[in-house]
């Protein structure tokens, strides 16, 4: 059988699933050459490096995400898409838990300027405006719910919920519902 011609999809691609079975850590350039059944500098017409092949797997797993939370937000607001948000972003996390991972890391330029960064930020801008948020005050916001989720799933992926009571889904119910109450009152002056 006649392996596919290798392309930077292909090259990423293969990355990506590397990271989902091994972690993040053990995607590189020979790594991924072995498992394409190349030599490692057949890659550099592909990719540019390290930092590049990285940058593809957090753009790869940037779009696939928009794409899953722009159809679980699409009719909904407020609480409803919220939730919906949250758990496109968890189901994605366990799913893919190397993609994921890509996404905790500090991005390179190519990633920052790519359309999926842009439609990915644009899923949760549209659930934010369901709220009334000021644009000056996404950005807040927008850190709020991204450390809610990235927290929250990093603690869950390392097994820190698996020793206590109640289970993990109780508190990301409780967690999102105290979220929506946050947003849905950010304007509201503490006068205290």
């Amino acid at each position: 059988m006649q392996r596919p011609p290798l392309s930077p999809r292909s090259v990423i691609a293969t990355a990506a699933d590397l990271a989902d079975a091994h972690g993040l850590t053990e995607v590189t350039l020979s790594a991924v050459a072995r498992v394409l059944d190349v030599r490692t500098p057949s890659l550099y017409g592909h990719v540019r490096d390290l930092a590049a092949l990285r940058d593809g797997v957090t753009i790869l797993a940037l779009g696939e995400l928009a794409d899953r939370a722009g159809e679980a937000i699409a009719g909904r607001s407020g609480r409803e898409a919220l939730r919906a948000l949250c758990d496109a972003h968890r189901d994605y996390a366990r799913a893919h838990p190397g993609r994921w991972e890509s996404l905790q890391r500090r991005a390179g330029d190519a990633v920052v300027r790519s359309d999926e960064a842009a439609r990915s930020s644009r899923g949760l801008g549209a659930v934010l405006r369901g709220y009334g948020i000021d644009e000056s005050d996404r950005v807040h916001a927008t850190r709020l719910v991204g450390s809610f989720l990235n927290g929250f799933l990093h603690l869950e992926h390392v097994g820190s919920f698996a020793h206590s009571a109640p289970p993990a889904d109780d508190s990301w119910a409780l967690l999102i519902d105290r979220l929506h109450g946050l947003l849905a009152h950010w304007h509201t002056k503490d006068t205290k």
